[in-house]
């Protein structure tokens, strides 16, 4: 990704030094043509359609051959809410030690108290088993009550960064949102947009934002609906599985230079001032 020079104007703001680009993948095709598009990361996880939950072994070791850029794999035991039992927790333990056998770089989770609140105790041990990799708590944050308050609990489980379209359908709806949680982190985690971020308006998310880290499936998908009564918190898209590799490499490459011209003649909005994020609307990835 390019580097950006300060930007002219006085009442505009300096661009992030660099971007990084994660494409969401569930198969080895697009996994190595996201790399070969000039992905930065990649997330690997297994039943988009629900939102994603944990691949299997052969899928994460199947992957770790074919590509060599970092791989963060998503721990969700099943499909719903971020509440789990006793022997769920224990599921996601087991697999953050199988993923860091099979040479993944990065662990993605989230887990909630009444589906409102982050779990601290939970996911700061979920944390702990996965050190010495870093830990990206994901969109179960979107759910919560308040993001600002959200945001200072994962702060204090040790997680990495954060994954959130701001509490809304999409980063487009979500832009105050979040561009005031990038504002409250002041640099102790990172914020990654996300929420069908595509070539069309990735340029406004970051000039807006100010945000490092993007996350996408690349327009692979189709939106939901915004109608909340399905009770799916969390979910990608629904991913068009058809698309070639090809075509998935081409978009990914797009997004890539995109993300690298974006320079002092690109000036940064001015942050708003911080304020409570709006409740979610329903997230799409």
């Amino acid at each position: 990704m390019a580097t950006a020079a300060p930007a002219g104007s006085p009442n505009s703001q300096v661009m992030p030094n660099q971007f990084i680009l994660e494409i969401c993948v569930e198969s080895v095709d697009h996994a190595i043509a996201a790399e070969r598009g000039g992905a930065d990361r990649l997330e690997l996880c297994s039943d988009l359609p629900s939102g994603g939950i944990t691949p299997s072994a052969e899928l994460m070791q199947a992957a770790r051959r074919q590509v060599n850029i970092p791989i963060h794999v998503l721990i969700r035991p099943r499909a719903g809410d971020f509440c789990y039992s006793d022997d769920e927790f224990e599921i996601m333990r087991r697999e953050i030690v199988a993923a860091k056998q099979f040479g993944m770089n990065g662990i993605v989770l989230g887990v909630l108290r009444g589906n409102e609140h982050v779990d601290i105790e939970r996911t700061r041990s979920l944390v702990e088993a996965a050190s010495p990799l870093p830990v990206t708590f994901h969109r179960a944050i979107d759910t919560t009550r308040n993001l600002e308050e959200s945001l200072e609990d994962v702060i204090r489980t040790g997680a990495s960064r954060i994954l959130t379209s701001g509490g809304q359908p999409s980063a487009t709806q979500g832009l105050s949102a979040l561009a005031s949680l990038v504002q409250a982190a002041r640099g102790r985690i990172l914020i990654m947009a996300c929420g069908a971020i595509n070539a069309d308006n990735v340029a406004d998310i970051a000039r807006t934002t100010r945000a490092r880290e993007f996350h996408t499936s690349v327009g692979t998908s189709h939106p939901r609906s915004e109608d909340t009564s399905s009770h799916q918190p969390y979910g990608n898209d629904a991913v068009d599985f058809s698309l070639p590799a090809e075509a998935f490499e081409e978009r990914v490459r797009s997004l890539v230079n995109i993300l690298g011209s974006l320079t002092d003649s690109s000036p940064v909005k001015a942050q708003p001032t911080a304020a409570e994020p709006p409740r979610n609307k329903g997230p799409k990835a």
